[in-house]
């Protein structure tokens, strides 16, 4: 993949936080060095991603759900697009108000994984990555989400508690650099 390099006010991709989690010299090669090739693992997760973000927007009694939102967060130079928001109705207050609908709405990402839940933390440092986005897009808290794994077609639900709020707003600040100076 021979990409254009990003300028230095570019943001940096959400996914780029999960490479650099799992493996810093994977996000080097993915992300600053730009080498990149497709394999069976990742043609299926494309595949997954892609039914995920497909179909639009829907309504399931108190919850809407969006596929294939475009994310930002300028606090952190963040940007990406989430598989899945549901937007739940809440009671009171305490939520974004949307045009168009009624009441207030609490967002919670799905992010959607090809395989397995994982010992490591690097996915749910992309997943709250998108909660910053979306708190920042809404101004509203968003407290969990969950991550949607292929193989066990079982959600596991992630609390953006402070540790993982701090991991990874340190990954947001590590990746930067690296990804501008390419």
């Amino acid at each position: 993949m021979n990409a254009v390099p990003p300028t230095a006010a570019e943001p940096l991709p959400l996914s780029a936080l999960q490479h650099l989690v799992f493996c810093e010299r994977q996000f080097a090669l993915i992300h600053v060095e730009r080498q990149w090739a497709d394999n069976p693992l990742t043609v299926d997760g494309k595949a997954l991603h892609e039914q995920a973000d497909a179909g639009g927007s829907e309504t399931r009694g108190d919850v809407r759900i969006l596929r294939g939102l475009a994310l930002r967060c300028e606090r952190l130079a963040l940007v990406g697009k989430a598989d899945v928001v549901e937007l739940h109705r809440t009671g009171g207050g305490d939520g974004a108000r949307l045009p168009g609908a009624d009441g207030c709405w609490r967002p919670f990402p799905v992010e959607y994984k090809r395989g397995r839940p994982k010992l490591h933390d690097a996915d749910r440092v992309q997943l709250c990555a998108q909660a910053f986005c979306l708190e920042e897009m809404l101004a509203v808290p968003v407290p969990a989400g969950a991550l949607f794994y292929g193989k066990t077609r079982r959600r596991e639900e992630v609390a953006f508690d402070p540790a993982l709020r701090q991991r990874t707003e340190t990954a947001a600040a590590r990746a930067a650099p690296a990804w501008r100076s390419t």
